[in-house]
């Protein structure tokens, strides 16, 4: 869940940069963003049902009689389910634009044109909920190991991981826009809109810049580094992290060469996703270790071809929506046979 949640970053920070920021000239990426966004969640919200003993139970957070306050798991179930609903909200305008020209159902044309125009006037209250609510949950999921000091390797548990969380998922965000448009325009033909993601590639150090200083800082002031010498499995699981998914990303993405190039931006961009992600299964599994416990937890076959399935489910509901819906910008001309 919290791997899945953290690549679907590229729906906030997509519409906090093109709308918040008013920099229009990203308006693009929006939309690839948001159904990337909207179908992360989905799947996460479905892979949930799988990794609950009792999934017919998922709707108890929504009930008010059962909520609790003081449960950090609570405000990340129900920030992610609001913002779900947020994210379906905003995307109502594609499904609209698909329709509101059609001459065989003049009926469904009318009722498109009146939603659309009813969201629209309300859109930009949930631009700022989808952000906020984003910025909540993401940090929220950091929370779930700060009340566990003792379980949690020392080079990965801190006060701040809430904020490291954040400050992650803020870092994935416009790589994760631009590994999926990159793939997305190699796998229907088009031509990658290269102009648009150099300019955004260029936002991808400073961030990683940031991200980088608080980890380092935080080592520093926690005297967490002493415990890179053990060669232990936790400690090189932190190297790869730190090298593959920031240090190497950091370095590619400064050189105008590699935001020039398809090839090489997909990879530097594929790092930083990596890196996120390792990050992610470097908390919840390989840091994370109770004392009593006999052994480490991996999982299982059933969950490794769950989670398999679901990846797939996607990439499937992805390339059927932006076939038959006003997704990817039709700017770029098709590829020559």
């Amino acid at each position: 869940m919290a791997t899945g949640v953290a690549l679907a970053a590229g729906g906030f920070t997509s519409a906090a940069l093109i709308h918040v920021f008013r920099r229009e000239d990203f308006h693009a990426l929006a939309r690839p963003a948001l159904l990337t966004a909207l179908l992360g969640y989905t799947f996460v919200a479905l892979g949930l049902l799988a990794d609950l003993g009792r999934y017919y139970n998922i709707w108890h957070p929504i009930w008010p009689t059962m909520w609790q306050g003081n449960s950090v798991l609570f405000e990340v179930g129900m920030c992610v389910t609001v913002y779900l609903t947020v994210l379906y909200i905003e995307f109502i305008p594609v499904v609209c634009e698909r329709f509101v020209n059609d001459q065989k159902h003049p009926r469904l044309a009318r009722i498109c044109a009146r939603l659309n125009r009813m969201v629209n006037r309300l859109m930009f209250l949930f631009i700022i909920a989808g952000v906020v609510l984003s910025c909540l949950h993401q940090s929220s999921l950091g929370n779930l190991m700060v009340i566990a000091p003792t379980k949690v390797h020392p080079l990965w548990w801190t006060p701040i991981l809430s904020l490291l969380f954040l400050l992650s998922a803020i870092t994935v965000g416009f790589p994760m826009i631009i590994v999926e448009s990159l793939a997305a325009s190699w796998a229907l033909e088009l031509e990658p809109e290269m102009a648009i993601l150099g300019r955004l590639a260029k936002y991808v150090p400073p961030i990683l810049g940031v991200y980088l200083a608080f980890k380092i800082g935080d080592m520093v002031v926690r005297e967490s580094y002493r415990d890179l010498g053990d060669g232990a499995v936790p400690t090189i699981a932190f190297a790869v992290e730190m090298i593959v998914g920031i240090i190497l990303p950091l370095i590619l993405f400064s050189l105008p060469r590699v935001r020039g190039s398809k090839s090489l931006l997909f990879l530097a961009a594929l790092l930083v996703v990596l890196g996120v992600a390792m990050n992610r299964v470097n908390v919840f599994l390989v840091a994370y270790h109770p004392p009593y416990a006999v052994r480490s937890y991996f999982p299982s076959i059933g969950e490794i071809t769950v989670t398999v399935g679901l990846i797939s489910g996607l990439i499937l509901a992805y390339r059927a929506i932006v076939t038959y819906l006003p997704v990817v910008s039709h700017e770029a001309e098709p590829r020559l046979a």
